[in-house]
């Protein structure tokens, strides 16, 4: 079988795990703390604050700012559930907006139709590895007044014009899941460069604790901590984040040189000025393909694979009557093929000539 990703670990995981070990501290602390550190500075922004999970980075960051009851926050439709889930948490409103068909990231037209009085933030998600127009969805924010968080779980290392993702919005998010572009098994990041916020969040991660006053709490937080196992995973799989990205650029690359020859599967599509991390190859099928039922049999052919998200305004929790063309095309007819960094070619051919094959059949 042919995995959707593959995570590797080599000696310099373990190294950094057995410190941990070796010096009897495994919960929060110094490995956090210098995870943090060198996690800002890749980003080129001023503060990282690591969490246990990408969704409660989010959360933690929306709950800092002051979303609460009543206010509303612009989401894309075609993302995964946590992105919306993190606003309900602080008991806001998500409101579902389209995507646009070349990125599969938030239209900034269709966020402009959909803000009200009651409009406080703007969620962008890098979807699949592919930056957002943050240029566009800045300056809608600066003229609404809006704060922007955006959501870079898949996408760390992704750049517009050579500037990273997560230093362009207020704050930023990253998750580090096991099948992230890089791995802490489980755990999240905010980035920010304002400080305040960054103060606000280090008290509200940790219960809501005043850092001078033990078992104070001027906050009613979260036990968002992670740990420095966690941290320890960390720090040895950014030393090698350059290399992981180069290796799925160039199986994306593979991938659209043979699929330009393909009738009915459109290429991942990579806008110009913008560097994808290509966290899943995710091309887009001809209508009338059943993605589901190619899904089953490449994996009886031994290739593994995964559907787009389905639309948040489908989700039984969020269900809308709403209509959203695009977000509701791509999730019809997207699919997710392998890219794990350890791909060959030869990998590459067998998965495409796998799902050619099937397509001819249906």
């Amino acid at each position: 079988m042919i995995p959707l990703t593959v995570t590797s670990f080599n000696e310099d995981e373990k190294n950094e795990l057995m410190d941990c070990l070796n010096k009897n501290w495994v919960t929060m602390g110094e490995k956090t703390k210098i995870f943090e550190t060198e996690f800002a500075r890749y980003c080129g922004v001023e503060h990282a604050l690591m969490t246990n999970n990408g969704t409660s980075a989010l959360h933690i960051v929306l709950n800092a700012h002051g979303i609460h009851e009543g206010d509303e926050v612009i989401v894309p439709s075609l993302t995964f559930l946590s992105t919306a889930a993190a606003v309900s948490y602080c008991c806001a409103k998500p409101v579902f907006v389209d995507v646009e068909r070349d990125t599969y990231c938030i239209d900034p037209e269709s966020i402009e139709k959909n803000i009200t009085n009651k409009t406080k933030a703007i969620v962008p998600v890098h979807l699949y590895g592919h930056p957002a127009d943050m240029q566009a969805i800045q300056e809608i924010a600066a003229q609404h007044n809006l704060f922007v968080v955006e959501d870079a779980a898949e996408a760390h290392g992704a750049m517009i014009n050579e500037k990273k993702v997560g230093s362009f919005g207020d704050a930023a998010i990253f998750s580090f899941f096991g099948n992230k572009i890089i791995t802490t098994g489980e755990g999240g990041m905010v980035v920010t460069d304002d400080e305040q916020l960054y103060e606000k969040l280090k008290i509200i991660r940790n219960q809501g604790m005043d850092p001078n006053r033990k078992y104070w709490h001027p906050y009613l937080g979260f036990n968002y901590r992670p740990t420095d196992i966690q941290a320890a995973l960390g720090i040895a799989q950014l030393r090698k984040i350059d290399s992981i990205i180069e290796k799925k650029r160039k199986i994306a690359k593979h991938y659209d040189k043979i699929l330009e020859e393909i009738h009915g599967i459109t290429r991942h599509y990579e806008r110009k000025g913008y560097k994808s991390v290509y966290w899943m190859y995710s091309p887009l099928l001809r209508s009338g393909i059943l993605v589901e039922d190619l899904i089953k049999k490449l994996r009886e052919d031994g290739v593994d694979s995964r559907p787009f998200f389905p639309c948040l305004h489908w989700q039984p929790v969020y269900k809308e009557e709403k209509y959203l063309p695009v977000a509701e095309e791509l999730s019809r007819t997207g699919i997710n093929l392998p890219s794990g960094p350890s791909m060959t070619e030869k990998d590459i051919e067998f998965v495409i000539e796998t799902v050619v094959k099937n397509i001819q059949d249906s």
